[in-house]
């Protein structure tokens, strides 16, 4: 036998014959004295002939299970991060290849390759500098035996399929951000690793158990995700009349304002003021691809714009509203951002205001000039999931004429949460409710998402009918109602733009 030593990572001891432990149990004591002492160093390998290897005992971790990539235990309960004390040894196999093919290697066997974060896929043979050593998975590998369709590989490039074991240190660096977390909290209790990504924002809402671990779990984010330079905890619920909450950093740098990309749509937004949702952006892309050129869309709580914007580079008519102050400056905006700040009128209001005053304005001088074959449309959108259904009562005789048929009705996209065990029915009763009437037959719902256990938010579409937007006046009312809507400025849009 031979031992080479290469510094402090690489120890090589080869053999030409050796049987398994189960075969052999009277190895000679230098032999458990020496594998006994590669358990302890980074570094060491077998090298075992025909494919035979030699069992280390228990002070080496060589079973391929679902530990074997755990963090040293000892990191339990860390509250402070202390990244040295990550470091643990772990034995994995390993094949000898010259140089030249490694390459040509690696894509044969990718499947079969060691995969772990900042690792080295090929290390250097300590005993031969033409040669290298291609660390393999474990788990993938079981018993550190070469399947056939591996075997028709090394043997198709000449390669002597004779696996080694190596004993590989991992750090920190080696591990996932799920596998750092799992180690450190208390066992069997929920782990979060993952997080809502709002630019270079990770945004949690971590449970009472992880607290205490706030700090350390804001750091492991930042270490294991590219861009994220501040971690956020949501430390009380959604205000539901300015739809932001209060937040700890746990984290990074203290910057709260941010840019976004939805839909290849930019935005700009203060986090800490304004409600943004990354997880909404498909329901955001579905609104807007039922609205054509020519429609308008009336936004009741628009937020930063992210149904208005993409509306007006649609080429619809757009008024957007907002009834936090933050988050209508954020709105103007990212309207001048994306060069639509001329095609959408931005209010600062409270919803129902918006209803009666600039979407009744509205409405009464558009409506009566649709006709049976008009192709544009009025969208109503209200996502405000905790309230919006409670503003569905200000289209009760919303306009007071004659109605002119049922072309161009609006139709109104609501959102709102149920804990019921059918949501879409508790979602259409909650919505006739609020209007007075029957929706059979006249609506559609739609899951948006899972907010939280045995909680959905939906959104339900229906147009208006006519017998609850419509109030039908005396003769005398509907002459002094034409009068008053084709004279009134009091929600013109100087007013709301000022």
């Amino acid at each position: 036998m031979t031992l080479w030593r290469l510094g402090y990572s690489a120890r090589l001891l080869q053999t030409n014959n050796f049987r398994t432990a189960a075969a052999n149990t009277s190895f000679p004591a230098a032999w458990t004295l020496l594998a006994q002492y590669s358990g302890i160093i980074p570094g060491l390998f077998v090298v075992v002939r025909k494919n035979r290897f030699f069992t280390m005992p228990d002070t080496v971790e060589d079973k391929a299970d679902l530990k074997l990539y755990s963090p040293h235990p000892g990191v339990r309960g860390m509250t402070q991060l202390n990244r040295e004390a990550f470091k643990r040894t772990v034995v994995v196999p390993v094949l000898k290849v010259k140089t030249e093919i490694v390459n040509t290697l690696l894509k044969s066997l990718k499947h079969v390759v060691l995969q772990r974060p900042g690792l080295k896929r090929v290390v250097e043979d300590p005993g031969d500098e033409n040669s290298r050593f291609l660390i393999l998975d474990p788990h993938k590998i079981p018993e550190f035996s070469l399947g056939e369709s591996e075997q028709e590989v090394l043997n198709r490039l000449n390669v002597h399929p004779e696996v080694s074991k190596y004993n590989l240190e991992l750090t920190y660096e080696n591990f996932k951000s799920e596998e750092i977390l799992r180690a450190v909290l208390p066992e069997g209790q929920e782990v979060t690793s993952g997080f809502s990504r709002v630019g270079h924002i990770a945004h949690l809402n971590l449970r009472d158990h992880q607290l205490p671990y706030r700090h350390l779990i804001g750091q492991v984010i930042i270490d294991k995700n590219p861009g994220i330079t501040c971690v956020v905890n949501k430390t009380n619920i959604i205000d539901s009349t300015y739809r932001n909450f209060q937040m700890e950093v746990l984290a990074g740098e203290s910057n709260l304002v941010t840019k976004v990309k939805e839909n290849n749509i930019a935005y700009e937004l203060d986090f800490s003021k304004v409600y943004w949702n990354p997880r909404l952006s498909t329901e955001h892309s579905r609104i807007v691809e039922l609205l054509k050129p020519g429609d308008v869309l009336f936004d009741v709580f628009a937020g930063i714009g992210p149904f208005a914007i993409p509306a007006a580079k649609k080429k619809c008519h757009v008024f957007a509203n907002d009834l936090n102050p933050e988050s209508y400056n954020w709105l103007l905006h990212n309207c001048k951002l994306n060069k639509v700040d001329d095609k959408i009128k931005a209010f600062n209001m409270d919803g129902r205001d918006f209803l009666l005053g600039p979407v009744r304005e509205e409405l009464s001088k558009e409506l009566p000039l649709q006709k049976e074959e008009q192709k544009n449309s009025f969208h109503i959108v209200m996502n405000l999931p905790a309230l919006a259904i409670e503003f569905l009562d200000a289209f009760r005789h919303l306009l007071v004429r004659e109605p002119c048929g049922t072309a161009g009705l609006p139709t109104v996209h609501c959102y709102g949460f149920s804990k019921h065990e059918n949501p879409a029915k508790d979602i259409q009763e909650r919505a006739e409710a609020s209007l007075g009437t029957s929706l059979d037959g006249r609506c559609s719902t739609y899951l948006v998402r899972n907010v939280a256990p045995n909680k959905e938010m939906l959104c339900i579409s229906f147009q208006i009918p006519v017998d609850v937007l419509y109030k039908r006046p005396c003769p005398d009312e509907a002459k002094q109602a034409s009068k008053r809507l084709c004279t009134s400025n009091e929600f013109s849009e100087e007013k709301f733009l000022s």
